[in-house]
């Protein structure tokens, strides 16, 4: 119990530290930058962070379960080209995302099942499921995608958008019930304690009748749902398709989990905690690129951010080890 408690309190300081910082960036972007807390600057603020956020359900699921999905990017880019190619070939929207989402479901499973059962680290396994993934998208678009978005998507991520007397697109609030239910799903369900123990203890979870290659075919399965689903709002939010509309992610996902203190080895994090280093990724695209700086020197202070951080954490043992 006193190590539980110590987790948990470690955990809750690292999600409160990076919501300061998310409030420290805005101050600092308000005060230096014109218009940076305008109610039009702040929903486009707040639609950007929901995608995010979105795509990185995943990324969080798999590093607490110990591994990692590099696979997302392309899954969003494979979501984002043939949601809009099917829906632009005249096929009902509602059947279009049940074949995204099937072949997502697919996809993630495949990458899980040979991480786990056949002992490819899934480093090595995700990448190359993804640019395969990639591949196959740009031999069947011929390097040329094409396709549009229905309103109702549109309408869904729009910058404009509002409900009722809510000045923010329904996407917002969404990803917030969604953030309750993921949050509940970890805390109180068997699957939840199923994932911090598979990867606080790989070895004690399959004694306690854990099953690990149904427990990292689920997961990784889940990843790239999420990733499609991220796909398919960015399809709206462009407005066309892009099979190259998920590279930014491969950085992003992983740096949102690791600054909201999900522990890379696995076992420790949360959900939360991700949300807030979406924010504060959010938060600091925002203000470099109000202060003008290139697309390459953004990329460049997020990579020390995120080399920093891991660094910081990665000090700490694994929970198996303070056991």
């Amino acid at each position: 119990m006193t190590l539980n408690r110590h987790l948990f309190a470690a955990a809750q300081a690292r999600v409160v530290g990076a919501l300061l910082v998310a409030l420290a960036l805005h101050a600092a972007g308000t005060l230096l930058i014109p218009g940076y807390s305008s109610p039009f600057a702040l929903r486009a603020m707040l639609v950007i962070a929901s995608i995010l956020a979105v795509a990185s359900v995943g990324q969080t699921l798999v590093i607490i379960l110990g591994g990692i999905d590099l696979s997302i990017p392309f899954v969003i880019g494979f979501a984002n080209v043939v949601a809009a190619k099917l829906f632009g070939d005249g096929w009902n929207f509602g059947v279009v995302c049940a074949v995204v989402a099937i072949a997502a479901l697919l996809i993630g499973g495949f990458n899980g099942y040979i991480s786990r059962a056949v002992g490819i680290h899934p480093l090595i396994v995700t990448l190359g499921t993804g640019m395969t993934v990639q591949g196959a998208v740009l031999l069947w678009t011929a390097g040329f995608p094409s396709g549009s978005a229905p309103q109702a998507v549109s309408d869904f991520v729009s910058i404009g958008g509002s409900i009722g007397p809510i000045p923010v697109p329904l996407v917002v609030p969404s990803v917030a019930v969604m953030t309750v239910v993921i949050v509940l799903v970890l805390a109180l369900t068997p699957y939840g304690r199923r994932l911090y123990a598979m990867g606080s203890n790989p070895q004690a979870a399959a004694l306690a009748l854990i099953k690990p290659v149904q427990m990292w075919v689920i997961t990784y399965a889940l990843s790239a749902l999420f990733a499609a689903m991220a796909g398919v709002l960015l399809l709206g939010f462009t407005g066309s398709a892009y099979g190259e509309v998920g590279q930014p992610y491969l950085f992003q996902t992983i740096a949102a989990v690791v600054i909201g203190g999900t522990v890379l080895v696995g076992g420790i994090g949360g959900y939360l905690g991700t949300i807030a280093g979406v924010l504060v990724l959010s938060e600091i695209n925002t203000v470099l690129i109000g202060l003008g700086l290139s697309a390459s020197s953004i990329q460049a202070v997020l990579g020390v951010v995120i080399v920093a951080l891991v660094s910081f954490y990665g000090r700490e043992r694994h929970v198996r080890e303070m056991i």
